[in-house]
């Protein structure tokens, strides 16, 4: 069979997702925040990971694919108010920083893991709302789905924004071509409106940008060093992709969100989702030769 789940235990409980008829394969760490944590083709690697910050549970991870909720990016003085009552929530959230559990694994079409995230005493102190969120991550060939599920289970609207931050390891960023579907972009240091032309000037220390006013769901990225194009695709709820990079790094990311920055306290974009309702959503990465 071409598709198999195993396990093994390093520093943390680590799961991977093979198709070996593809030689693809993904490393998966439901404790620290179920995230993939790598992706290698052929022996290629997909995603970048800085290793020493792994290392460290202290640390936020640079690298794999972290998963954005209930917030995308910051709120403003990393604060916001519900019903009268100041609540504090750090950058991204905190489902990147929690243990989720494997609740259910399959190798019948591709190889497929799903985790849980369940709402408990710590979450609720920061975001007053119980919540299930199931992920399904599903490994076939040189393609990789996301499949994630939001679900309510308070008796009141639940608000919130959900997103990916993936790292996608780029050694060259000259030789890269990118292909964001947008016209402007808008700059999170100067927060002023800039025209998109397709390039970006990586000479800066840093990039943060995000692009609002999307066409399609879809945006490619072509490493002409390596041989190969990125295509990403993702479900219409998400509203905001960001890139972000740093000089001298070997990395990009392009981030689906659902929503910009701050929006728990601005309401834009946010989902508002009615007691004992799911939100469905979808996040594909595949790699192709060129």
């Amino acid at each position: 069979m071409a598709f198999s789940v195993t396990f093994k235990k390093e520093q943390y409980l680590t799961y991977i997702l093979s198709d070996s008829e593809a030689i693809s394969q993904i490393t998966v760490v439901p404790e620290r925040g179920g995230i993939i944590l790598l992706w290698k083709i052929q022996g290629q690697d997909v995603l970048y990971l800085d290793k020493e910050r792994f290392s460290k549970p202290e640390m936020s991870i640079r690298g794999g694919v972290p998963i954005l909720f209930p917030i995308c990016g910051n709120i403003h003085d990393n604060t916001y108010i519900y019903r009268d009552r100041t609540y504090t929530l750090k950058q991204h959230g905190f489902a990147r920083d929690l243990p989720w559990e494997v609740t259910q694994q399959g190798t019948d079409n591709c190889a497929s893991l799903t985790i849980t995230l369940k709402s408990n005493k710590q979450t609720l102190l920061v975001y007053p709302f119980e919540f299930q969120l199931d992920f399904t991550y599903e490994l076939k060939g040189n393609s990789l789905i996301i499949r994630q599920k939001y679900t309510n289970k308070s008796e009141k609207k639940m608000p919130f924004s959900f997103g990916f931050h993936p790292y996608y390891y780029i050694p060259d960023k000259s030789k890269v071509i990118f292909d964001i579907p947008s016209s402007e972009y808008q700059d999170q240091a100067t927060k002023k409106i800039v025209s998109y032309d397709g390039t970006f000037n990586f000479d800066q220390d840093e990039i943060d940008v995000g692009f609002q006013s999307l066409t399609r769901s879809l945006a490619t990225m072509t490493d002409n060093h390596r041989k190969l194009k990125l295509v990403l695709s993702w479900s219409d709820i998400y509203s905001t992709f960001v890139f972000w990079t740093l000089k001298g790094k070997d990395y990009v990311c392009l981030e689906p969100w659902t929503a910009p920055r701050n929006a728990l306290n601005t309401g834009k974009k946010l989902t508002e989702l009615d007691p004992g309702t799911t939100c469905e959503a979808m996040f594909e990465m595949s790699v192709e030769s060129i």
